[in-house]
């Protein structure tokens, strides 16, 4: 029992008497060193794996304006219920259903959505339903429809009705309440009058939304306090071809009347397609900006540069290549982007942003020209997209691309071209093993600190031979340790690399792609990967500077199964240490403060699990999650025990 104890301690990470002797000792110089960025470490939003559409946008009908290619595609209708577009309510979403009586007393007409995956209820929420509705007939006094929602049991849990009087479009709101929590439940519309209705944008949000977002979805967002929030993609701004590309102009305005795309991802991946997965822009880029607001993280908008997937499209292709002579449009919407975000209210695209609702600027500060691009065809484009961007937004940081690979031929020529053309930043990406990111804590140690910095872009540590496992199995403790290991690079480097953001962000747990991501979730709870929880403790440990850690004079990035980096925060007036121990055995450290006095007391936050394939999910979600514990030191000096397989942050 004693011995159980004193290893219950130990795993703790408490602190072992200073006469012991330490198998490692850690120099952190106290003098501050460079400085962090406040964007250092950040997300990255795409509309994959229902990440936008069934995910973070809270809007609960799919195909809410009958405008997917197959019209009425997610919904399901009964009795006389046809397609119609003459006088639409929205000329960019001109299709709408017709409602008529069935022509037999006792049946109804009507159709009925379920949703993404089916409809998720929550037990006494209100959901606000909304549709445009007008009586279909001039001759018509009085057109009735009602709304249910439905249980997994076919039992409505509530109902309204509706009357529509005049054959203008307008819109017409009622709210709903469920009376149990529902996984798989839907939406029922129904004729009740003789009458006939037209119907277009039938809309049902929960009540809880968060400016048209989950408002869970936002809180997991917001509880990593992430400096920089890069988005919408990604592949997405690429598109399959140029006409599928992102374009942001369609994503701002009135929300009805937001042009429907094809969602890059739709039947991209023959292991996981989804015909029926398209963009509705709900989520436009003035809800990103909104959004980066909210969570306090600087907004990072990436636009496309004249070419459309540079993987699904050979480099000659007239369809997803912009010429030299046509790129104007696409520069210009890179210049009228900056408008929207910082232009005044007397500007065309600053009014626009004020119209929407929020007249002062958002405080733009830098751009993404591209994706992922490489070769010879990007640097000519993006230079044409500097060049004015430079003369009539000279404090505009631009962002590069080096590529989509962490090295090689076309890595090393896309960091050329990024320093002849002097962007900002330059983005790299990397999904690898665990294994890479192990051996690649030192990846920036020895870059070249004339020129651009260092965005890293998109990167996740993906752990191979999964299988048929649980979707959340490539999110386990192994990936995210790595994670951790090879962040300590990251700060180390701080003064070289001013921002990086793992990828993808979301994922649905019936509607996945691509894994590990982020956060996954269903259509009523997320869960926190344990990957999550590594990304929240460096950015709530960010610290403002950069101290020396070193052990015999040299960085710690491996040798002997440790990582190590430290920071300063002037603010707080703490002296942070994180440490990744990889060994299968726990490690006594003994630290030293050169230049401090009297630290006294600290803390130990510890993230460790038993099991490297551990993970959190929907029915575990604080399986691995953070403990802290006090420590203490003595002067200048503390020696703490780091348990194997461990990520730990001590604070003095």
């Amino acid at each position: 029992m004693i011995l159980r104890s004193f290893l219950s301690v130990l795993a703790l990470g408490l602190m072992v008497p200073l006469g012991a002797s330490a198998q490692h000792r850690f120099t952190v110089n106290t003098k501050p060193g460079a400085e962090i960025q406040p964007t250092m470490y950040g997300i990255f939003f795409e509309d994959i794996n229902f990440g936008a559409d069934g995910g973070l946008y809270a809007e609960m009908v799919q195909n809410r304006s009958f405008d997917f290619p197959s019209h009425l595609m997610g919904w399901n209708t009964y009795g006389n219920v046809s397609l119609a577009s003459a006088k639409p309510a929205f000329d960019r979403n001109p299709n709408y259903i017709v409602i008529l009586r069935s022509g037999h007393r006792e049946k109804r007409s009507g159709v009925e959505n379920r949703g993404f995956f089916g409809m998720g209820f929550k037990k006494d929420m209100t959901y606000e339903f909304s549709v445009y509705a007008r009586m279909h007939n001039l001759e018509d006094k009085e057109a009735k429809i009602r709304v249910e929602l439905v249980d997994d049991q076919n039992i409505p849990m509530d109902r309204k009705s509706i009357s529509i009087t005049n054959t203008l479009w307008k819109k017409f709101t009622v709210t709903l309440k469920a009376n149990k929590t529902v996984e798989k439940g839907l939406m029922r519309i129904f004729l009740e009058s003789a009458d006939a209705v037209d119907l277009d944008h039938v809309s049902l949000f929960p009540g809880d939304n968060w400016n048209g977002l989950r408002a869970d979805l936002v809180k997991d967002l917001e509880d990593l306090h992430p400096g920089v929030f890069r988005f919408p993609g990604g592949c997405i701004v690429e598109g399959t071809d140029l006409a599928t590309r992102y374009q942001w102009k369609n994503s701002v305005g009135p929300a009805e009347n937001r042009p429907l795309n094809e969602n890059r991802w739709n039947y991209t991946f023959a292991h996981r397609m989804y015909p029926n997965y398209y963009q509705t822009y709900g989520l436009g880029f003035y809800e990103y900006f909104l959004l980066a607001e909210k969570i306090g993280a600087e907004p990072l908008p990436i636009v496309s540069v004249g070419l459309a997937c540079q993987y699904q499209n050979d480099d000659k292709s007239t369809t997803a290549h912009a010429s030299l002579d046509d790129l104007q449009p696409y520069i210009d919407d890179a210049l009228d982007l900056i408008e929207f975000a910082n232009g005044a209210t007397t500007t065309k695209w600053g009014k626009l942003r004020a119209d929407m609702g929020h007249p002062e600027p958002f405080g733009l500060k830098q751009i993404g020209i591209g994706n992922e691009q490489w070769g010879e065809l990007y640097p000519v484009r993006l230079q044409k997209f500097i060049e004015q961007i430079r003369k009539k937004y000279p404090n505009i940081m631009i962002c590069g691309s080096s590529g989509p690979s962490a090295g090689g031929e076309q890595f090393d020529y896309g960091w050329k071209e990024m320093r002849r053309l002097g962007v900002e930043l330059v983005d790299e990406h990397y999904y690898m093993s665990p294994d890479w990111f192990f051996k690649n804590a030192g990846r920036y140690d020895n870059y070249d600190r004339k020129g651009p910095k260092v965005f890293a872009g998109e990167y996740a540590s993906h752990v191979r031979g999964i299988g048929n496992e649980p979707d959340v199995a490539m999110n386990n403790f192994e990936a995210a340790l790595s994670e951790a290991a090879f962040m300590t690079g990251l700060e180390r480097n701080a003064d070289l690399v001013h921002e990086a953001t793992y990828a993808p962000l979301f994922a649905h747990v019936e509607g996945w792609q691509w894994r590990p991501d982020l956060i996954w979730f269903d259509n009523l709870r997320s869960v926190r990967s344990v990957n999550w929880y590594v990304q929240m403790l460096y950015a709530t440990n960010r610290g403002t500077h950069t101290l020396s850690l070193t052990e015999n004079n040299q960085a710690v990035k491996g040798d002997n199964g440790l990582y190590a980096s430290a920071v300063y925060d002037k603010n707080a007036k703490k002296y942070i240490v994180k440490i990744v121990n990889n060994n299968d055995q726990p490690k006594e450290i003994a630290l030293t403060f050169k230049g401090a006095k009297g630290l006294g007391a600290g803390t130990a936050t510890l993230l460790h699990a038993d099991d490297m394939r551990a993970t959190n999910s929907l029915a575990n979600p604080t399986n691995v999650v953070p403990k802290e514990s006090a420590v203490q030191a003595n002067g200048n000096n503390a020696t703490v025990t780091v348990p194997a397989k461990t990520f730990a942050v001590y604070k003095f």
